[in-house]
């Protein structure tokens, strides 16, 4: 039960840390931390304010949907948060944020490329787009499934948002964060209408291989 508040009050932190950097606006978007070595999460809470949440209204489930703690629903994307750690061992914390330029690139339905050594290093080779599919529904769980399958730790979700991933909540957050600078700086080269530069192949490669074996390593120490 100690494990489960200290997640809950973890889930609570960060929401309100997204929250003010604006990257959840109202009661949009939702944020999960999965139990160490089990099939439960800690997810926030549908329709709520996260500036105004407390610990105890953060839910506990189960990957069977079955409720362990906490008296509100559960976001309506929690089926998508479950699909991601089963699809992903190596994922502990899932955020899903509305945040405005990696959004806005995911309206034009742009994967964005390697720009940056520090995008290769902690995000992976691309952001992808996963298609559309309505909101809360097991379409879009699925196609989210599909595509997190190529060990990358950020994605654009078209017509929607984003979805963040990494071994622990520190690194999740640190990639909503990298995710917004690198989707900024791709708006802003599309402006020129100058060809983009990206990263080397060659570099991309070995710098997205240290970053699954360090992921790897993160996930096993939780």
């Amino acid at each position: 039960m100690d494990d489960y508040e200290s997640l809950r009050q973890q889930v609570l932190d960060y929401a309100c840390k997204l929250a003010q950097e604006g990257f959840l606006k109202g009661t949009g978007g939702n944020i999960s931390i999965r139990v160490p070595g089990k099939n439960i999460l800690a997810i926030t809470p549908s329709n709520q304010d996260y500036l105004t949440m407390a610990a105890d209204d953060i839910c506990v489930y189960d990957f069977e949907h079955q409720p362990i703690l906490g008296a509100l629903k559960p976001s309506i994307e929690m089926s998508l948060h479950i699909t991601v750690y089963q699809a992903r061992p190596d994922v502990g914390c899932v955020m899903h944020t509305h945040q405005e330029f990696a959004s806005a690139v995911a309206l034009i339905n742009k994967s964005i490329p390697a720009l940056f050594d520090e995008q290769v290093r902690f995000l992976g080779r691309s952001v992808e787009v996963v298609p559309y599919a309505p909101s809360g529904t097991g379409m879009l769980a699925r196609q989210v499934r599909k595509t997190v399958k190529n060990n990358h730790n950020a994605y654009l979700l078209k017509n929607h948002g984003t979805l963040c991933l990494g071994p622990t909540p520190e690194r999740s957050y640190h990639n909503v964060l990298l995710l917004e600078k690198v989707a900024t700086a791709y708006l802003l080269a599309l402006c020129t209408n100058e060809k983009i530069s990206k990263i080397p192949v060659v570099i991309r490669e070995i710098a997205f291989a240290k970053l699954r074996s360090e992921q790897k390593k993160l996930a096993e120490k939780e």
